[in-house]
């Protein structure tokens, strides 16, 4: 990432009522020596948009100024009492704007952001006093901060700032969030401030505190308990929160993001075409039509990951005298290169304004109540029966294809995967596992199905280049094996899940 510095952060949090006297550390058979630090004074001033949505995604925004870590700070959820941290420095130059947050930074928060303004909500200024705890062997263990604390609100309607708010917290950090035992230490430590008099913090942050009581920003709108009794329309709401996770791994180009971001587009693609009564949707409605995009251009990162990694599996398996020529360099230096084109290509899309209303309309669809019913009807429950007759369907007719087989299989694999993902939802767990199972199986089919037909391109340019392409060829007949396995094991597969479905009725 070009964004700087980016680490994990472990603390807890506690607020400190009148009366409580500063911890002691003495006795603990982890800590060595205690060593107070100079005193800090740090401002910041926290971002965010006008509906709060990083605040609502537990994402803090901060430029601070003074103590050692000054710069742009954007923290994300990562786990109980963890935050990932990412800095980046300040712009000292005299022209520099305040308020324009690192273009690295806002990247990562962009699917959550879009295209929305994002302006100071809060101004918070601490006077720090930082106790430094040691082990045995002189490494610094955690880090104790005693926190006098003065906020205000911002971005009110008349543009003035909201009253002072002041309170006093402690806080405790582990310096190594990987450190053995370090769950267990944090808590011992917390454990002491306890017995000072301390209670956990009733807030996630300080931002959070000065928002939930300066009342300048609208709340967040509350969820309806009836907006999820769909369990289809729940299983879409959890994607689409999923789709927002992987949106920002694939933007670290953190591995096998890709492919996890394209499984939740098709997840959610799959449930909504299952389910268009509960959403109002027809096939050809144009947010169908975008997953869809989305997902073919996710795709050509995730077909070219693929194959690097399957070429560079098989050629280790292989003994050197049957790897001939510039193979290695061919198929998984180039599958590497398109990896990268293909990425460079899917955050093109992700930074557009086509991308954002998509998001936005996936956020309206989970947000929205399911259509009534007509008076005197039922509301239509969602059953797996239409996905699974689509399945017996494609089967059939890949049975019968005498031509485009790889096709007609192809086809299989996608029923079996809407199949595997209603069931889920609706609570037909077996029926799932069956038909992941199919998928799993004409997945590697189609995998090889890539494979073969690129490693026939790579053979003509190595050819006509007047390299030896024996190696392709071999590399040809394996993958033909494994094709050929998947279609051995396809009516076994087809079989269990017909037994799955009719004892599901």
């Amino acid at each position: 990432m070009g964004s700087g510095n980016r680490h994990v952060e472990v603390e807890k949090k506690f607020d400190v009522p009148a009366g409580t006297v500063f911890p002691s550390f003495d006795g603990l058979a982890a800590v060595a020596r205690v060593e107070p630090q100079p005193a800090q004074s740090l401002d910041a001033v926290y971002f965010d948009t006008p509906g709060r949505d990083l605040s609502a995604h537990r994402i803090t925004l901060r430029r601070r100024t003074g103590g050692p870590d000054a710069g742009w700070h954007l923290k994300l959820p990562a786990g109980p009492d963890a935050r990932t941290e990412v800095h980046a420095p300040l712009d000292t130059s005299p022209e520099a704007d305040d308020s324009a947050v690192p273009t690295d930074l806002l990247d990562i928060v962009l699917a959550i952001v879009r295209d929305r303004p994002l302006a100071p909500v809060a101004r918070i200024s601490t006077t720090r006093n930082v106790v430094m705890l040691y082990g045995g062997d002189g490494s610094a263990l955690a880090e104790f901060c005693d926190d006098e604390v003065s906020a205000w609100a911002l971005g009110s309607a008349d543009g003035e700032a909201g009253e002072e708010q002041r309170w006093h917290e402690w806080e405790l950090e582990l310096i190594d969030s990987e450190i053995d035992g370090g769950r267990g230490l944090l808590q011992r430590l917390g454990n002491r401030l306890l017995d000072a008099g301390a209670v956990p913090a009733g807030h996630g942050s300080k931002l959070a505190k000065v928002l939930d009581t300066g009342g300048s920003l609208p709340e967040p709108p509350e969820e309806s308990e009836d907006v999820f009794s769909d369990p289809v329309h729940q299983a879409v709401a959890e994607q689409v929160d999923e789709l927002l996770v992987w949106d920002r791994a694939v933007r670290a180009d953190t591995y096998d993001s890709v492919h996890q971001m394209r499984v939740t587009t098709r997840k959610i693609r799959s449930l909504l075409q299952a389910s268009e009564d509960s959403f109002g949707l027809t096939d050809d409605a144009w947010i169908l039509d975008e997953l869809r995009q989305l997902a073919g251009v996710l795709g050509i990162a995730r077909d070219a990951e693929v194959l690097a990694e399957r070429y560079e599996t098989t050629l280790k398996d292989l003994p050197d005298e049957l790897i001939r020529g510039p193979v290695y360099e061919r198929l998984v230096d180039g599958a590497q290169r398109s990896y990268q084109a293909g990425l460079r290509r899917s955050l093109t899309a992700m930074r557009s304004t086509r991308y954002f209303r998509l998001l936005d309309a996936l956020e309206e669809l989970v947000a929205t109540q399911p259509p009534e019913a007509a008076p005197g009807e039922e509301p239509k429950p969602v059953t797996i029966d239409s996905a699974y007759k689509k399945v017996q369907k494609a089967a059939k007719n890949a049975a019968e294809a005498t031509e485009h087989r790889d096709e007609a299989l192809h086809r299989i694999r996608k029923g079996a995967k809407r199949l595997r993902y209603v069931a889920a939802a609706t609570g037909e767990p077996k029926v799932s596992d069956r038909a992941k199972t199919i998928q799993t199986l004409l997945g590697d089919h189609q995998d090889s199905t890539v494979s073969r037909a690129h490693l026939v391109q790579q053979s003509l340019l190595a050819h006509a280049a007047g390299e030896d392409t024996f190696t392709y060829g071999l590399l040809y007949q394996l993958e033909d094996d494994l094709a050929n396995r998947c279609r051995e094991q396809l009516e076994d597969a087809l079989s269990a899940l017909r037994k799955a479905f009719k004892k599901a009725h």
